[in-house]
This record gives C-alpha cells, structure tokens and sequence, in this order.
C-alpha cells in the first residue's frame, strides 16, 4: 500500500485543490456572474457530452489498462496503443456523421422549451470528441504509475480556466457566448497537455498490424464501453431528463446540489488512479491473496475519509444554503441522498477495478443495463411528480441497487466481502456526530458557524479514528503529521 498510499495522497491533495476551486465557481461565481438560465445552460451541454464521451471513447481506455500488462514484447505493446489511438476517431468520425445527418432532430429535441441550447448543440460533440481522448492519454500515464499530473489537469486545470473565463464575463471583457465557447476550447487544451504528457512518457512505433488476441481486445472494449455508458448514464441521465421536464434553471439549481454532494466522491478518485492499474495486475497475476487485502484496506480506508467529508456535508449544509442566493435554494433530502449514495461508492474500495478487470464484467454490463432502464423509468415517474427531488430519489435506488449487486457479485465470484468489523465501527461513529452536530448550530455568521462546526467535527473524529484504531494505514498518517508539527 505504500505506492498507493503515497500517490493516493498526492491525488486526494490535487483534486481537494480543484473541488475548492469548483465550490468557488459552483457556489459563488457561477450564481452572481451568470444569470440562472445560462449557468443551466452550461451544466447542461458539460452533462450531454458526459453522456457522449464514453461512446466516443469505445472503452479503450479501460482496455488499456486491462491489457497492456498482458503484452511482454514492445512490438506488441505498440500496436495495442495504436490500435487505442486509431479506434476512438473512427468511432467518432461515425458519430459525427449520424450527428450531421440527424441535426433537425437534435435541434427539435432539446430545444423544446429551452430554445436557448440551440446555438451550442454542437459544443456537446466538441467537448466530447476532447474529453474521451483525455481519458485515452490518462489512462496511458497511469500504466507507468504517472497519475498525478492527470489527476491535476483532471481536476483543477479546467476549474481554475473556468473561473478565470467567469472573471472575465465579469468585467465584460468576454460576453457570455463567447465564454461558452471558451469553455470548449479549455477542454481542448487539456487534452493537448496530456497528450503531450503521455507521449514524453512512452512513444510508440507507428504500426498498422493489429496485437495479439486481437478478439478478446475487441470484445472487452465493446462490453466495457456499455460499462462506461451506463456509470455515466446513471450519474449525468438525471441533470439530461430535467431539461426536458423542466424550465433549464432547474439543471443548475440541481446541479449544486449534485457538486456539493461529489465532494464525497474525491477520495475514491484520488485513490482509483493508482488501484486500478494493480488491480489489473493481481489479476493477471492471479495473486488473489493480495487483491482480497487490496479489496479491504481500499474499501475501509476510503470509508473513513469519505465518511468525515459526509459528516461535513450534512452538518454543515444548511449554513451553506445560506451564503448562495436564494433562487438556487434546494430541498436538503436531495443532497442527503446522492451524499448517501457518494458515502456508498467509497465503501465499495475497488470493487469496479475488480469486476470490469476480471472476466466477469460481461454479468455486471448486462445489470447495469437494466439498471439504466430502470433509472430512466424511475425519473420519468419522479421528476413530473416531485420535481428535483423526484430526480434525487431515481438516482438514489438506482445506485443503491447497482452497488449492492456489485459487492454480492465480487463476494459470489471471488469469495471475500470488503467489510471488516472496524467498517462498522467507522459507521457506528459517523452516524454519532452526524446526528449530533447536525442541530448544533451557533448563532454566528454563517461562514463562522461552518468554520467552527467544522473544527469540532474534524477534531472528534480525526481524535475517536486514531485512539479507536480504526485503520493502520489512517494512524501512520496522523503519526507522521504529529511528528512534523513537533519537529
């Protein structure tokens, strides 16, 4: 874990860095810069294209990972990256065409009743198109154990662009068209850097024959590009359908919530960069005694962090409601529950490296289908029926569902669970403070109020982590920062 911990930190610290700087744009910039249907607006075509990208991809970014370690020679090694390289723009080039051919329709569909997203239909593909070669080029970085300068332009580049581009919507030095366009060339940007990034870190020989095993590379790429499709589906799909059941400002009010709740998210990613591309490795390797301690440690590990940030959420969100303007006030039980269902993806550990490094991701493709269906039925109940709230309780069952089905399914196929008795003990405890601070408010300025809560919770359960042990790797960590403060 030393590797993983390491960079772990590294990537928890960068994407901390860039959620910050998002909380700045989500709450602050975005909600005073912009007027309320444009900043929908924008929320809207960033959710579209993560909706398109994983199409455009074709999954080789996941096969990449899966099989470079597969490949012993550098001849073949090359032309399983050429063929990662070639294949995306195909598939792109086909989709472009379709888009071209159906544009009426496009037009037609999204612009009933929001006659505003019209002019930047085509943005959606743009943003796409820079997106999922960034993931390609990502994805090759970490087969060298290289993820921190991904995880930097993942996660903070584009922020701190955006932000600099909503300064400049402010003191009218851009309008706001010409900032939204902007915003799809910072996405450009970014995939030169990493490209460019990757290629310094191996270049391969131009080689049009294709790799070995050429068909199971094909299959797993096809099969996991449904897995992309539908992880995606099911976190974007609902931003997507209240843009056609309601007036757009609705996506941005609904998407705050969704960013505030994300914050969840960030240890997982943070740690992922780096547990993936082992996963993959104990796997090929069969070394099952190492992936089942990769397994729990992952999983409780992310827990505890997670756990403190949901703590911090929850407590501390109505305060938080209370610096944005009044407009994009929402209902606390929506940001409740997608903070419920951030808190279970972190407990999950690297379950998701697990099933769609092994052979069994064709079973989880063909759940997360139907759970994607399912998804779509359930908001198009909910949302006519109980607004934005209606979207937060779809997405709420359809991933407590899905993630429940993955950990029986890794517990079916491999014989081992990611809990320990301390998870619970880490739940028995967060469920303490959270409803213990969650009516303690003090009669202060809200940025005070969050400032003090927060130390007080921070303090508690850092304090209960260490002396109740709940983790090794957690009370090295404290150990070593006691250690720097003394010294």
């Amino acid at each position: 874990m030393g590797v993983i911990i390491k960079q772990s930190l590294t990537n928890l610290i960068t994407t901390y860095f860039g959620f910050a700087i998002g909380a700045i744009n989500t709450l602050f910039l975005f909600t005073y810069f912009l007027e309320q249907e444009y900043y929908g607006l924008v929320t809207f075509l960033l959710s579209a294209a993560s909706l398109l990208w994983p199409f455009m991809a074709f999954g080789v970014h996941s096969t990449l990972i899966k099989f470079f370690t597969f490949y012993k020679t550098k001849q073949e090694k090359d032309r399983l990256l050429n063929l990662i390289l070639f294949l995306p723009l195909i598939v792109s080039g086909v989709l472009g065409l379709i888009g071209v051919l159906s544009y009426s329709f496009l037009i037609d569909y999204f612009t009933q009743g929001n006659g505003l997203i019209r002019p930047y239909i085509w943005l959606i593909f743009l943003i796409a198109f820079a997106t999922s070669y960034f993931e390609i080029f990502f994805a090759w970085s970490k087969l060298y154990y290289k993820s921190v300068f991904g995880n930097f332009m993942k996660e903070v580049f584009h922020r701190f662009c955006i932000s600099l581009l909503l300064l400049a919507v402010y003191f009218s030095w851009i309008t706001v068209h010409q900032f939204i366009y902007c915003i799809a060339g910072v996405f450009i940007l970014r995939l030169i850097a990493m490209m460019m990034y990757s290629f310094s870190l191996y270049f391969p020989n131009l080689d049009f024959k294709f790799p070995q095993n050429l068909s199971p590379v094909l299959k797993y790429t096809s099969l996991i590009l449904i897995a992309a499709s539908v992880a995606t589906a099911l976190l974007d799909l609902d931003k997507v359908m209240i843009e056609y059941f309601m007036p757009i400002e609705n996506v941005a009010i609904y998407g705050i919530a969704i960013y505030i709740a994300t914050v969840i998210s960030v240890p997982q990613k943070a740690m992922h960069q780096i547990t993936n591309p082992m996963t993959a490795e104990f796997l090929n390797t069969k070394n099952k005694k190492s992936l089942e301690d990769l397994y729990k440690k992952s999983s409780l590990n992310l827990l505890i962090v997670s756990l403190l940030i949901f703590i911090l959420i929850i407590t501390n969100v109505k305060q938080l409601y209370e610096l944005i303007p009044d407009e994009y006030e929402l209902s606390i039980l929506v940001v409740l529950l997608i903070s419920l269902v951030k808190l279970y993806d972190n407990l999950l550990g690297n379950n998701n490296s697990i099933l769609f490094n092994s052979d069994y991701y064709r079973i989880v493709l063909f759940i997360g289908v139907l759970l994607v269906l399912v998804a779509f039925v359930l908001n198009l109940v909910f949302i006519p029926s109980f607004g934005i709230e209606g979207a937060a309780i779809a997405s709420f069952i359809a991933f407590f569902i899905y993630n429940s089905v993955k950990i029986w399914l890794v517990h079916k196929k491999f014989s081992f669970l990611p809990f320990t008795s301390k998870t619970w003990l880490v739940l028995l405890v967060g469920g303490i403070l959270s409803f213990g601070f969650y009516f303690w408010d003090f009669d202060f300025h809200p940025i005070l109020n969050i400032v003090f809560k927060s130390m007080l919770i921070g303090i508690s359960y850092v304090g209960l982590a260490y002396f109740l042990n709940f983790s090794s790797e957690v009370n090295s960590i404290i150990n070593k920062a006691l250690r720097l403060k003394t010294s």
